[in-house]
């Protein structure tokens, strides 16, 4: 099987190129290495896959209408799993302009060229960011998501109202996954866990916001390739639309997460207590239920393994030796 990915250089995707490849899979990985984060990371996280006759990395950017009708046409490609985007709710408050611009116009050109070009399998990567201030625990897919709190929220509940809509009107199969707070080596800098642990190790500052009662389903990324290379197989076997709750199924708060850091990494923190960001959700909490009993999801590492196994991978970027 053919899949382009999205995203082929970031965090998630370049691990799911090395899966899919590890398995037999064709893959065409697609990423403009924009700078949200340091490009030479990303170039970094796609190198291993480089030397792999099974793989060819297109550079260009989703919102490039007439790049993705070439690419589509180029290559014959059995499934898309969509990764791109810009991601983070605090930058989105910023810039809603870009992130719709990315999020929605991007998309929209994607699912377009698999119309045009008989792509029919279509695995689109959402956020446990649509669920807001869900009063519910834990969120279920059939809670409702119509009141997202920033605007990256909101440009992933639009991508998977359009991903229904193709679905709808084209007969595209179409598989929406909603992650909940993936983590391990590779993550991307700005956000918590990686953040956090390269600043206690350098012995600065982190900033901690609100009181530290702020929960989130952390899940590790071995984990969500499961649920990913299981959703491909799923979609692909039937034209059928659906959305799956891709977590841990279990609650970390802020401070448990900063002492499981300091005890891996065997220093402590050193905190500036500030008010919560605008756009922060109180809580994440994921009902696999779903995803178990259609896909057979199951996720293995706790969050306390896989902060230890995220330390081994900084310590050898860093080279800061053991405790």
């Amino acid at each position: 099987m053919t899949v382009l990915i999205t995203g082929a250089a970031g965090f998630i995707g370049s691990h799911l190129t090395e899966s899919l490849l590890a398995n037999g899979h064709t893959v065409i990985g697609l990423d403009n290495f924009c700078d949200f984060y340091d490009p030479a990371i990303k170039e970094q996280n796609i190198a291993p896959s480089l030397a792999n006759p099974d793989f060819t990395l297109i550079r260009a950017d989703i919102r490039d209408v007439e790049a993705m009708n070439q690419l589509f046409a180029k290559h014959k490609i059995d499934c898309l799993v969509h990764l791109a985007a810009m991601a983070g709710v605090r930058p989105s408050i910023k810039d809603p302009q870009l992130y719709t611009s990315v999020n929605i116009n991007g998309t929209v050109n994607l699912l377009d060229a698999c119309r045009h070009n008989d792509v029919k399998n279509v695995v689109f990567a959402s956020s446990s960011s649509v669920y807001g201030n869900n009063k519910k625990v834990p969120f279920s897919e059939s809670d409702s998501v119509d009141l997202p709190i920033s605007p990256y929220a909101a440009t992933k509940k639009a991508g998977e109202l359009l991903c229904h809509t193709y679905h709808h009107l084209f007969g595209m199969s179409i598989s929406c996954l909603r992650f909940f707070t993936v983590f391990g080596p590779r993550q991307r800098p700005d956000l918590a866990i990686h953040k956090f642990s390269r600043k206690i190790v350098n012995e600065e500052v982190i900033d901690v916001f609100g009181d530290g009662t702020t929960k989130r389903d952390y899940t590790y990324i071995t984990d969500i390739l499961d649920g990913i290379n299981k959703a491909i197989r799923y979609t692909c076997s039937g034209n059928r639309f659906d959305i799956f709750n891709l977590g841990e199924s279990r609650t970390i708060d802020l401070k448990t997460m900063i002492a499981t850091i300091e005890k891996h990494l065997g220093k402590k923190a050193r905190k500036n207590q500030l008010p919560m960001q605008p756009g922060d959700v109180e809580q994440t909490f994921a009902d696999v239920s779903k995803s178990k009993k259609i896909l057979g999801y199951n996720p293995q590492t706790s969050f306390d393994e896989g902060i230890a196994l995220f330390v081994d991978w900084l310590r050898g970027e860093e080279k800061i030796g053991n405790r």
